[in-house]
């Protein structure tokens, strides 16, 4: 029969075959010397007659680690590939370019409002980068070369 205890300093449970009672050991966790307790109804483990035989008896040593902190991942997973990647991204990568000239109606310059429009209906996190444009074009009135500017927004949808 084992008599079953713990350190009084790192409360690590241990057991003991019951004639070694009074004896002193040195705990396995912590290495304080601790005098194997008397037994009494409260801390005595019954075997199986088995494992009470001369054949099946081994000396035990339990040592159970003690983190403060979390465990650390010691096997990273991998990055997927990028052809498996891109096939699980179901947003491809597409090009807006938004032109000032096309914007202007009867007058009134409607650039800054279709750009804001346009940014709010694919959303921020799917923008990868706005480019500014200048450009020539030929106005068909005064048949001459003019200036102008526009937005390049390229963007996952």
């Amino acid at each position: 029969m084992d008599v079953v205890f713990t350190c009084p300093s790192c409360k690590q449970e241990l057991a003991a075959d019951a004639s070694l009672a009074g004896t002193q050991i040195q705990c396995p966790s912590c290495n304080v010397n601790i005098t194997i307790p008397a037994v009494d109804p409260s801390n005595v483990r019954t075997l199986n007659p088995i494992a009470t035989s001369a054949a099946a008896k081994e000396e035990k040593h339990f040592v159970v680690p003690v983190h403060d902190q979390p465990s650390e991942v010691l096997i990273q997973k991998p990055p997927p590939p990028l052809e498996v990647a891109a096939k699980e991204e179901d947003k491809k990568i597409r090009v807006k370019t938004i032109k000032r000239t096309d914007c202007v109606e009867v007058g009134h310059d409607r650039f800054d409002e279709i750009v804001t429009q346009f940014l709010g209906k694919i959303g921020n996190e799917n923008i990868v980068s706005i480019n500014t444009l200048s450009y020539t074009h030929l106005d068909i009135g005064s048949q001459k070369l003019m200036t102008d500017f526009g937005v390049m927004i390229v963007y996952k949808g």
